[in-house]
């Protein structure tokens, strides 16, 4: 299942979101970007940084609308963070807004997280572990699994936060289904693989049910609630940077206790955890933690003041506890989970003691590891022969050439993403093209400045300077055609052209690349067939005075025949009509 990918967007093979994920997890099909579902940890760095906004995560907002449709009840788990992407300072006011949408009932997994943290305090205090990882991360969880299994002993065998409060809710509502919501999508695969989150909701998806139901939380907050909000529950700080620590009162002093956010930087301490001894290390995907989640609401004032009011909802529900009941911290004399649940129906059963335990196991990556010879032949086709060949620029997203070419031999990069070498061959090819091209090709700016000429458009238009390269135009040519074309914002053809400099006739056209104000004018040097032309039209006129001549002399021997004709048949015919008179008289009878 794909919970996360691309839109098909304008992607310009810019690598921004290759370059930035952590671990490699995507790859280019027709110069589109696609998620690696199989490497993947949902961390979302690459749809934060995509300059396109091409984020596609999967949505289950039509499955939750069949859930709260079909009759059974339903369970939010609202994830703490919610008091920055909504701004809400009373939980109260989520609550109503979710039943409105139909949710029989509504709990922070801050719940679960407290849970999470007595735990962590009880393995502290049981001491065993040269550095303790948080595991309240998925992301960070599956990275460690599939990329970083050196650190696989360090890390909490305790569930998330969200985990433990599912099966707490599972437990007091054995037939409720129950939706997460919250700012991660590593959440949704968690979820799936738990068996006990039946849908996620990020707050993108839950903002859009809000505004398709027409329901506006500052208008619920001006309605009085009664505020439940009488127990302190320090696991609220969860969603900001040092939030795990900080839900602790009093944690064993055996440990030094360090946060560590942004997935890059939590990186660079897997890679260096068996040289650390005595850490308590909390690791959070995303920079300022889950207040800065892939799927938060943006709101201005960004992580800084999403952490203030995280710190300040934290404390005004500390001061309503200390007004009220004041339950005790996160490991001193924890109250029994769902103890603050309300039960459905009577026949509901009281819950057991909670399973928090988690088993992270090692998660084996489809890879191949390439000999040095493939690795060398990869590395041959993009002109790498040797190693000051290899210039590790980073520019196709990986970090060095060889980590690019071990890619391209695993199927998740092609060999031309190495754009230094595209563009060395491009230019070689075009600049190939054009000094041999029996045309003459010139090439302007949008400020008519000469960015390419060859040999035969210098000959054809007469330029005679040693680098024509970056010369104004106007002062090596006539420029009218590329001005009117440039202000008409239209290519220009014309089949007969003189060029005054040089005498010589061309067939120009002009072409205007506006989107990279670029013009582009092409010479055909048609010299010869205008000279040609010219001796065929003398040809042709004197055949043509030639023929007017030998009409004419013809006409005037024919009318001279004409003339003789005439004469001769006039005497042949006075002659036989004396003969016929002769005749006749010769036949007639005597009379007598």
């Amino acid at each position: 299942m794909n919970y996360l990918d691309f839109k098909q967007a304008r992607c310009k093979d810019c690598f921004k979101c290759l370059r930035e994920c952590p671990v490699k997890a995507i790859k280019f099909e027709n110069h589109q970007a696609h998620i690696v579902e199989e490497r993947c940890i949902l961390c979302g760095t690459c749809t934060s940084v995509c300059p396109q906004n091409a984020k596609q995560v999967n949505s289950e907002l039509a499955a939750v609308e069949a859930l709260l449709m079909n009759g059974a009840p339903a369970i939010a788990s609202v994830a703490p963070s919610f008091v920055s992407s909504f701004g809400v300072q009373n939980f109260s006011i989520m609550q109503l807004a979710l039943t409105k949408l139909g949710f029989a009932y509504t709990e922070e997994t801050a719940v679960g997280a407290q849970a999470v943290s007595a735990e962590y305090v009880r393995l502290l205090e049981r001491g065993g572990y040269k550095n303790f990882i948080t595991s309240a991360c998925p992301a960070i969880n599956r990275m460690i699994q599939m990329y970083y299994p050196v650190a696989l002993p360090y890390l909490a065998p305790v569930a998330s936060p969200l985990i433990a409060h599912g099966r707490l809710l599972k437990e007091s509502f054995p037939n409720a289904k129950v939706v997460f919501i919250g700012p991660c999508i590593a959440k949704k695969r968690e979820a799936a693989e738990s068996g006990v989150i039946d849908a996620v909701l990020t707050f993108e998806e839950l903002q859009r049910l809000f505004t398709k139901r027409n329901i506006v939380l500052e208008q619920i907050a001006d309605i009085s609630i009664r505020d439940n909000g009488k127990t302190l529950n320090r696991a609220q700080y969860y969603p900001i940077s040092r939030g795990i620590i900080k839900s602790f009162i009093q944690p064993p002093d055996t440990y030094e206790y360090v946060t560590v956010d942004g997935v890059r930087r939590c990186c660079d301490v897997l890679e260096e955890i068996e040289s650390y001894s005595g850490l308590f290390i909390e690791m959070n995907c995303c920079e300022y933690a889950c207040i800065n989640g892939p799927c938060i609401l943006k709101n201005s004032g960004g992580a800084i003041k999403a952490n203030k009011e995280i710190r300040d909802y934290v404390h005004k529900n500390a001061a309503k506890a200390a007004a009220g009941a004041n339950t005790p911290a996160p490991g001193a004399n924890m109250p029994a989970p769902g103890a603050n649940m309300p039960a459905p129906d009577a026949n509901t059963p009281a819950p057991r003691s909670l399973d928090l335990t988690a088993r992270h196991r090692r998660l084996p990556l489809p890879f191949v590891t390439p000999s040095e010879r493939d690795i060398r032949f990869i590395l041959a086709q993009t002109g790498k022969l040797k190693a000051e060949d290899e210039l590790n620029c980073g520019a196709c997203g990986y970090s060095t050439c060889r980590e690019k070419a071990v890619s391209v031999a695993n199927g998740l990069a092609a060999i031309d993403m190495c754009l230094p070498f595209m563009r060395t061959r491009a230019e070689s090819m075009s600049y190939e093209i054009i000094q041999n091209s029996p045309n003459g090709i010139l090439v302007l700016d949008g400020d008519y400045k000469i960015l390419e000429i060859n040999s035969a458009a210098r000959a054809i238009l007469g330029i005679t300077a040693a680098s024509a390269k970056g010369l104004n135009a106007f002062d090596c040519f006539n420029c009218d055609d590329y001005l009117i074309a440039g202000n008409e914002g239209k290519s220009v053809h014309k089949r007969n052209v003189f060029i005054d400099r040089t005498g010589k006739y061309a067939e120009m056209s002009i072409i205007l690349l506006q989107e990279h104000k670029i013009m582009f004018g092409v010479y055909k040097d048609i010299s010869d067939k205008v000279e040609f032309e010219k001796k065929l039209a003398e040809v042709k006129n004197e055949t043509l005075n030639t023929t007017d001549s030998v009409i004419q002399k013809q006409m005037r021997v024919a009318q001279e025949i004409a003339s003789l004709l005439g004469e001769t048949t006039a005497e042949t015919k006075v002659a036989l009509l004396k003969l016929k008179k002769t005749l006749q008289r010769e036949h007639e009878p005597e009379e007598g």
